[in-house]
Order: structure tokens, then sequence, then C-alpha cells
């Protein structure tokens, strides 16, 4: 199977645009090849004016089983440090709101990729694992760093030191999902959660997901400092216009009654 096939991108004409992993027999285990096209695509996608939200999902029984091993030398020696490959560094640099359906395993650099994600969506029979441990794989996607900071440090410890599975249920707890849904729900849960965001402003969407990412970055009080600068200059931009605008649309939101649900 080609990258063109093994990598499935398929958009709507609201702009949520679906990524596959399409492997499904080697439980979507990621070649060299496919990597580029992801991180191509990711690089790609973050550029285009009429992508609004991107869907990250995978085929089978799995969401992405990490690298495959046959293609490991390939990867890890030469590419851990090419950026414009790096598919890991691709997601954190798109400008769009990602978002992961988690349909099965997500396992090592599947596990890195999903905690890429922007936001999570789990079926119950999903599974998270951290295997670097078992296979003698250093991490370089983040997992050493980003799963202390979203579960605490006792609970990725013990996940990356004993390469035991986290479950769906567990991962909610943890906080490194949103929702927990029933099997094959997850897409759907996910383009729920993309229709949602694509009734707001697009453009402060876009500033919105980045204050938060940039801040994680940072120490509070230098994140608020950052919130505080940010909008500043969002709203010095702003013209006379536009501030009428924002008040007339308020106002006309709060005329009205009802809520969406997710």
């Amino acid at each position: 199977m080609d990258p063109a096939d093994s990598i499935l991108v398929a958009g709507d004409p609201n702009g949520i645009v679906t990524i596959t992993i399409n492997r499904p027999k080697s439980l979507n285990s990621l070649t060299r090849a496919m990597l580029v096209r992801l991180a191509r695509e990711f690089s790609a996608l973050g550029r285009d004016e009429s992508t609004k939200v991107i869907i990250l999902t995978g085929s089978g029984r799995a969401f992405c089983s990490g690298i495959d091993l046959t293609a490991a030398e390939d990867v890890f020696k030469g590419d851990v440090k090419d950026v414009e490959t790096d598919l890991v560094a691709q997601m954190e640099r798109c400008r769009k709101p990602i978002i992961g359906a988690v349909n099965g395993f997500a396992v090592t650099g599947g596990f890195e990729i999903a905690l890429a994600c922007d936001i999570l969506v789990a079926s119950k029979g999903a599974m998270f694992m951290d295997t670097h441990a078992r296979f003698g794989i250093f991490p370089s996607w983040g997992l050493s760093q980003k799963l202390s900071r979203l579960a605490g440090a006792n609970r990725a410890r013990e996940a990356s030191l004993t390469a035991m599975p986290i479950t769906a249920e567990q991962a909610e707890k943890w906080g490194l999902v949103t929702h927990v849904v029933e099997e094959g729900e997850a897409l759907r849960k996910a383009r729920q959660i993309a229709e949602a965001i694509l009734k707001n402003n697009q453009d402060l969407v876009l500033r919105y997901k980045a204050v938060i990412n940039d801040g994680l970055k940072l120490d509070l009080g230098s994140a608020l400092s950052l919130e505080k600068e940010r909008a500043h200059s969002y709203y010095d931009g702003m013209t006379k216009e536009q501030f009428k605008k924002m008040q007339e649309f308020i106002a006309a939101r709060g005329s009205k009654k009802g809520s969406s649900k997710l």
C-alpha cells in the first residue's frame, strides 16, 4: 500500500478535513513515507484558508500503533532532527484545531500523535500505551514531557516505566481525553465538536488555540502576560466599525433563546 492509499484526506464544504491513517492490517503503523506525507498534510492544511478544523483518526482496530519497526533506523537516526518531516512538530505548528478520534490502539508513537491533538475523543475500546522502555526506543515526540504535565508525574512514570495500558476510561479521568463514547462513535463525536467550533468567530478560534498552546509552554505569570499582550494587540487593531459590529452581534445573539449541545 503506497502513501496515497495509506493516508486518506477528505474535506467537506464547511472546512472540516478528516485525515485517516489507513493501514489497518499493520494496526496503522507508520512507514517513513507515511510520516512524510502526514507532516506535509498538516503543514499544508495549517496554511489553507478553507480548512477550519482537522480530525485525525485511524481505520480498523487502531488509531496508530506507532512507527513500523522495519523502518525504525530510517526514521529515528536521521528524520528525528528534520522538522519539515517531523509529524508531531508539524501538528504542533498547525494553526487549525486538531481533534483526535481514537478508535482503538494508540501505542508509543501513536500515543504521542494523540497527545499532539488539541482535543481527544476516544471510544470505549480505545487503549493508550507507552512501550518505549519495553523495546529500547527513546521518546522524541514529547511523550516523556507531555504525559507528566497532563496526567501528573506519578501516573506518567508508572505508565511509561511499566508499559502497562491505559484504558479510555482511565485516560478520561486523567484528563487526556474529553469524551469516551460507544464503539464506532468516536469519529461522529469528533465531527460534532468540529461543527460546534465552526459556529464561532474563526479568527478568534485560531488566536485562542495559539494563546492556550503557547501559554502552556510558560509559567503562569508569563502566560498571563502573554494573554494581555495579545489582547492589547487584538483590540488595538480593531476599528470603530468592527467594535460596532461586535456589539450588534452580541446583542443579536443575546436575544435568541436556546443553546447548542455537544
